[in-house]
């Protein structure tokens, strides 16, 4: 019996040596099957396990070969790689002063005692980083340590939970599917992907995903956070809809403010929270603090689409014509539907409309104003910035009225002619030939000879400056 148990592991060995790790395998355990206590057939099967990357079972042939040999010295050595790939701080360090008990000129476990002095040293530096909340440097340094550990499930967890506070939710969840995959019942595991879900605004099942790891482990302190968070955050936004939708809008906004605090680095449900936000704030009047709450999404999302939309109309409300065109030509880049080239049609009429001289507002009347109104207003405008009015007036101040007196007159000209203000207010361009022979002395004195006024400049008109 013992005969062949030497044969199969001298097969076994040969298989190492070509590096067919799975022949090997079954070679040692029939070795093994035959001498169950042979303290080197388990060390062989603990160094191809090895190969192979399964340390735990590896851990578990070295451990049950010392049993059987407490002097031998090659299996506290596998322990100690084994427990350094596992993440062992402990186990590494005590295996490693084993060797040194049975040998103190072994070097054999030199490597796995440095790289736990440097594991014991990134773990302070890790936790650190966490504790303030310096997730990049946290995956930074946990990467070091997974090169050092690469089986060690908690730095690729904690690794994994780092990447969904980043916003980097895929990577997250597949380290996480991974790890569930080895362990079926890890409650970390699981609140990573409960954690994944909760930031892609999955909040039902990221609810679930706590409940179950709370039932594997009634203590799990992260996971009970987690769920109160995230019925919360359920709870406010959906008030907050609530609100929005009975037109109470005041108290939605209060609503969505408190739930915004909740949670910092939720990106995508804050970013919903900040469009409704912004969509009360144009309920309630307030544009400008809509723009702000816009801005706020498109830092957290630039391809969100409806508030790209929301602040482009925002703008055209506040009459920033320029910005309002910059935002629909950017939302037609990411979604060329005809309803965002009509807005963009539209945002450029009102740009090249607010262009012109506003007529209007150059007499000091309403849109709506009669022919009388107009008539009026005129009269008036012109008295006061005649030229004959500033004549004892400094050079400066004179060129100045003179141009507001020529203005009044090309107001009073488009707007007293029918075509004309047709063609103006439904922001077509008046011919420039029209514009370039207007002569405002010339209206004021037609006005005046029509209006109950006498002829000629100089003082000659009917009216008193």
């Amino acid at each position: 019996m013992l005969y062949i148990a030497e044969e199969k592991k001298k097969l076994g060995n040969d298989q190492y040596k070509a590096q067919n790790y799975q022949n090997a395998l079954k070679l040692y355990t029939d070795a093994i099957s035959l001498c169950p206590d042979s303290a080197a057939y388990y060390g062989n099967r603990a160094a191809c396990y090895m190969m192979l990357l399964n340390y735990n079972s590896a851990l578990a042939d070295a451990r049950h070969a010392i049993r059987i040999d407490p002097g031998f010295e090659k299996a506290y050595v596998r322990v100690a790689k084994c427990c350094l790939a596992l993440g062992d701080i402990i186990g590494t360090e005590q295996a490693v002063k084993m060797v040194a008990e049975l040998n103190s000129q072994s070097t054999a476990a030199s490597g796995e005692q440095a790289a736990a002095l440097k594991l014991r040293q990134l773990e302070t530096t890790i936790q650190t980083n966490y504790d303030t909340k310096a997730y990049r440097n946290v995956v930074f340094y946990l990467d070091i340590a997974l090169k050092l550990a690469p089986a060690c499930l908690r730095y690729r967890l904690l690794k994994a939970e780092c990447l969904a506070f980043l916003g980097r939710c895929d990577e997250a969840l597949d380290i996480a599917v991974g790890v569930m995959k080895l362990d079926t019942t890890s409650a970390d595991a699981i609140y990573v992907r409960g954690l994944c879900l909760y930031y892609t605004d999955n909040l039902d099942k990221g609810i679930l995903h706590f409940e179950r790891a709370l039932t594997l482990d009634p203590d799990h302190y992260k996971s009970k956070q987690m769920r109160s968070k995230c019925k919360q955050l359920k709870e406010m936004k959906e008030n907050g809809n609530m609100l929005f939708k009975s037109g109470r809008y005041r108290e939605a906004h209060v609503i969505y403010t408190d739930a915004l605090k909740i949670d910092e680095h939720n990106k995508d449900i804050n970013s919903k929270l900040l469009y409704n936000r912004a969509l009360v704030n144009t309920r309630i009047g307030n544009l400008r603090e809509a723009v702000v709450d816009c801005n706020k999404v498109l830092e957290l999302n630039n391809q969100y689409l409806k508030a790209l939309l929301l602040r482009a109309r925002c703008y055209n409300d506040l009459e920033k014509f320029e910005e309002s065109v910059a935002d629909y030509e950017t939302a037609l880049q990411l979604e060329k539907t005809p309803e965002i080239k009509r807005l963009l049609r539209e945002a450029k009429f009102a740009l090249k409309k607010s262009k012109r001289k506003d007529y209007y507002k150059i007499l000091g009347i309403g849109r709506s104003a009669t022919d009388d109104e107009i008539k009026k207003a005129y009269r008036k405008k012109a008295l006061v910035h005649h030229p004959d009015r500033h004549a004892n007036s400094s050079a400066e101040e004179r060129k100045e009225e003179e141009l507001k007196f020529k203005e009044v007159g090309e107001a009073y000209a488009i707007l007293s002619d029918a075509r004309k203000k047709s063609r103006y207010d439904s922001g077509q361009d008046i011919e420039e030939q029209e514009q370039a022979d207007f002569d405002p002395n010339q209206m004021f004195r037609s006005f005046f000879q029509f209006n109950g006024g006498g002829g000629g400049r100089n003082n000659s008109f009917n009216f008193e400056f």
